[in-house]
């Protein structure tokens, strides 16, 4: 369990008396889970609703449609160009995954596939900020990417290493994030970590070894490409990267967890605007279930922002003062008479 989730369910606990409840099935509920309960089963509905991606407007689960095409083809990664239409881009591993989905309907496979978005999401927020969640990764989850089971598997990757997998074995580059592990010297789940992924494409490369030659050239092919959809964030991959290991290198040196999703979604390969919800990650790492924990946070960064401004104005003033001794001590004698 993420640092600081504990804290914050003690204070919901302590809190729960000043909420908004309902009678439900003889219990009374907290009216924001209904409400969350509501808003995940309209956002569904419209996804399955409106899932032609192609064609008609509004489209929704395009991404979704990449894996669902690659499922079916006998070579999945017969469409492999970034920014093209249904490309699939992952490793044999995540249709591997899939598999049994495959025999579904493209509206059933989109029934089924936004049920994963949408529980990780409901992981990362808890209910009493589902709706925040939904309302800032709507795309992501229309989408149907997997940026939100990443932001999963980073916070579970603090106790469980091995999630890491998940995403070295998809976006690859986000696992820029492991370099909390190396800065902290904390070899043991980095090992873990590394030592999973290897497992997994080890046993996934037994059951499909062409598979895996196919994935290597799309890697190769694809190295290097810039070209996003109309959605892409226009800041380049050799731009953000730098950033994202700094970042995290801060991070890893300060305790301040939240960077690393951070640092994933900078160093995500194509960073579009559904991608941008791995920030939702930070909640859980920063403690964060209620409203209330939400301002406790913000408080504190205002404070330490405060205190940074001051302790920089105080050090400039000292370097100042310093300054000025030091060229008054260098001033002659005589012209000082």
């Amino acid at each position: 369990m993420p640092r600081g989730w504990g804290d914050s369910e003690r204070g919901v606990t302590l809190n729960g008396s000043s909420e908004r409840t309902i009678a439900l099935v003889r219990r009374r509920v907290p009216a924001v889970y209904l409400l969350g309960l509501i808003g995940a089963v309209v956002t569904w509905l419209l996804i399955v609703a409106w899932c032609t991606p192609y064609g008609r407007w509004p489209g929704t689960a395009m991404d979704a449609h990449a894996y669902w095409v690659a499922l079916r083809d006998s070579d999945s990664y017969a469409i492999a160009a970034m920014g093209h239409p249904n490309a699939y881009l992952y490793s044999p591993v995540f249709l591997q995954l899939l598999w049994p989905l495959r025999l579904l309907s493209w509206q059933g496979f989109v029934a089924v596939w936004t049920l994963f978005p949408l529980a990780a999401l409901a992981y990362l927020t808890g209910p009493r900020l589902f709706l925040l969640g939904l309302a800032l990764a709507f795309i992501e989850v229309a989408g149907g990417n997997i940026e939100l089971l990443i932001g999963v598997a980073i916070v579970v990757g603090f106790r469980w290493p091995a999630a890491w997998s998940l995403v070295l074995l998809t976006k690859i580059t986000p696992g820029l994030g492991l370099l909390w592990f190396v800065v902290r010297r904390e070899w043991g789940s980095l090992v873990v970590a590394m030592a999973a992924t290897a497992a997994v494409a080890a046993l996934s490369a037994a059951i499909q070894p062409e598979a895996w030659l196919r994935w290597g050239q799309v890697l190769t092919s694809n190295t290097g490409a810039t070209n996003g959809t109309w959605a892409a964030v226009p800041v380049p991959f050799i731009v953000r990267c730098p950033i994202a290991v700094v970042l995290v290198v801060w991070g890893a040196r300060t305790n301040r967890r939240w960077t690393v999703p951070i640092s994933a979604m900078l160093a995500l390969p194509v960073l579009w605007f559904g991608g941008l919800s791995i920030i939702i990650a930070t909640l859980p790492l920063l403690g964060a279930r209620t409203w209330d924990d939400l301002r406790r946070i913000a408080a504190q960064a205002r404070s330490e922002v405060e205190a940074g401004l001051s302790a920089e104005s105080l050090a400039s003033l000292l370097a100042k003062a310093l300054w000025r001794r030091r060229r008054q001590s260098a001033v002659p004698t005589s012209q000082a008479d």
